[in-house]
């Protein structure tokens, strides 16, 4: 192997564990890997890596190594990428630098909801290009205006705030949570600042919403994180009952279904004790949707299937069809509380990013797009559960739409790589042990069809 194959990876991490901790992968014993010494690099660019016997694994395209080095002297070592270097995509495929075709069943993480270069949204994101991309938050924009009211119109909320990201809208709803409970006790000499989220969640990575975030790898290396969130066992009513009437929490962060946290869906029950201690105490609840929300499930709002609605709502991943966007829906009762100058965004609600969002909410919005989505769900759900149901490996297959997981009793990992090198692309999730299958709302049946016959070839991998 060259010493600049070698190094691939050397941007991934700083060592083979922190790599195999991004892919929720156990330890390596040393029967099992080759420790190389990597030659060609200063020690910050790269260090001993331990890599799987890749004897199995198909070669590596001259044109994806020379991406993949150039990657590796240049970019953070945030990300554990996969080797494979794509060039563009049309619909539910996607297609690399050399030539091989994939069936996406990540849609960029739950984010391409109409697929690769769908033609309404192209031509809406050129035109606007043609005429206004960008003029900030100093001034008005109709795209803005347009996707506020198609968003309110839509949903329990009165007004929006955008965002650039998920994260972003999260962050926004701790401050706007936080400023709500000031608001609301103005003579209070301590009024209620404390958060509850749940086991398994993710709501991001910045400083506030990894505070929210359970995942303890995660969070570890940045500590002393935000006080006062406590973090509860997800479906547990009775703890968050009693927590919430404690009169010290300003909010209830919680996914209707957790897409990270493995693909666990929340009872309406919960939701209904969440919502009744929070009306009880003077609590918000936050329903964070960045991945579950708009048509995944085949409801527009996962929630609207529970009939129990929030305070705030956060958005982003499918919104702008790929581009960056991020939302904070909230009622009117918490917008009151919100002043000019208490939080903002150069890049948020551009009309680029909007009128890209106008063109995928529309198509979602399509009561028989939706319809689509739960059909091919529920299709999809069954023909796993048929094909895969009676593999050792296999503990359950769960998920509403076109959100599923399959958890299994080994970790993830092989299988992905299996997928991949087979023409199928396929996401972990949970601690690495569950399939996350996220594909673009716009799949067929028969692509549906051919990512199972390719999972079922795939799983002796697991062995």
């Amino acid at each position: 192997m060259t010493s600049s194959l070698q190094c691939i990876f050397g941007n991934i991490a700083a060592s083979s564990t922190n790599l195999r901790r991004q892919f929720n992968l156990p330890p390596l014993d040393s029967g099992h890997h080759k420790r190389l010494h990597l030659h060609s690099f200063t020690p910050s660019k790269c260090l001993y890596v331990d890599v799987l016997d890749q004897k199995n694994a198909p070669q590596i395209g001259a044109k994806t190594k020379e991406i993949m080095e150039d990657d590796a002297k240049v970019i953070v070592g945030t990300y554990a990428r996969a080797p494979v270097v794509f060039s563009h995509g049309k619909g539910c495929k996607l297609f690399d630098i050399e030539g091989q075709e994939y069936l996406d069943l990540t849609s960029g993480i739950a984010v391409n909801a109409l697929g690769h270069s769908d033609p309404d949204w192209v031509r809406a994101v050129s035109d606007q290009a043609h005429s206004l991309a960008h003029v900030s938050n100093l001034y008005y924009s109709v795209p803005m205006v347009e996707l506020a009211k198609r968003l309110v119109s839509s949903s329990f909320a009165d007004r929006v705030f955008f965002t650039n990201s998920g994260t972003e809208a999260n962050e926004a709803a701790i401050k706007f949570a936080r400023k709500f409970q000031r608001h609301t006790h103005p003579d209070a000499k301590d009024p209620p600042t404390e958060f509850i989220a749940f086991s398994n969640c993710f709501h991001g990575r910045t400083i506030g919403t990894l505070s929210l975030t359970s995942k303890e790898n995660y969070r570890s290396p940045f500590e002393p994180l935000m006080p006062g969130v406590t973090f509860l066992e997800y479906g547990n009513s009775e703890a968050a009952r009693k927590l919430i009437l404690s009169g010290k929490v300003a909010a209830v962060f919680v996914e209707p279904i957790q897409g990270e946290g493995g693909i666990y869906s929340a009872t309406k029950e919960f939701l209904q004790s969440l919502r009744a201690a929070c009306d009880e105490a003077g609590s918000l609840l936050v329903y964070d949707e960045v991945q579950c929300g708009l048509g995944r499930t085949g409801y527009l709002w996962a929630h609207e299937a529970y009939g129990v609605y929030p305070d705030i709502m956060t958005l982003a991943k499918p919104l702008a069809g790929g581009l960056p966007i991020g939302a904070a829906l909230v009622t009117e009762r918490v917008s009151s509380a919100i002043n000019p100058g208490d939080h903002g965004s150069t890049f948020a609600g551009g009309p680029l990013v909007c009128q890209a969002a106008l063109t995928v909410l529309d198509k979602i919005l399509s009561p028989s797009f939706l319809a689509g989505v739960s059909k091919k769900g529920q299709y999809f759900k069954e023909l796993l559960t048929k094909k895969l149901g009676g593999n050792r490996h296999v503990k359950e297959v769960r998920g509403q739409g076109l959100i599923l997981g399959i958890e299994l009793d080994v970790p993830a990992g092989p299988l992905v790589d299996a997928c991949r090198n087979s023409g199928l692309l396929i996401l972990t999730a949970g601690k690495g042990n569950i399939v996350r299958l996220v594909p673009p709302l716009i799949i067929s049946e028969q692509e549906l069809e051919k990512s199972a016959e390719i999972l079922l070839k795939c799983f002796p991998a697991l062995d």
